[in-house]
């Protein structure tokens, strides 16, 4: 799994807000489904782009199917993200003295 698959599942807005919303635990899909004017199959779609994304797991229940976010996908954005923490800081001192010159 790439991280360009994960940058891709999250790229769209409906499927940002799923995951968003399973933040606050496990939900159904027809629970998550509510407030969106999506079909059935369509959030199954958005379900199975996150789920290959590794960002969503489902437990099955029965009939029901529960899902949740996958700790290991949320992991490896993080991983990708702190690999920049170091650059940032930098880049933002370099931005103030610049502009403190420029007020001179």
């Amino acid at each position: 799994m790439s991280e360009t698959e994960f940058f891709k599942a999250l790229a769209d807005p409906t499927r940002r807000a799923v995951f968003e919303r399973l933040a606050d635990g496990e939900m159904n899909a027809t629970d998550l489904r509510q407030g969106f004017a999506l079909s059935q199959p369509a959030m199954s779609q958005h379900l199975a782009v996150l789920r290959t994304a590794g960002l969503i797991a489902e437990q099955k229940h029965g009939r029901n199917v529960l899902y949740r976010i996958n700790p290991d996908g949320v992991a490896r954005i993080h991983r990708w993200l702190s690999r920049y923490n170091a650059f940032w800081p930098g880049r933002v001192d370099d931005l103030k003295q610049l502009l403190k010159e420029m007020d001179q």
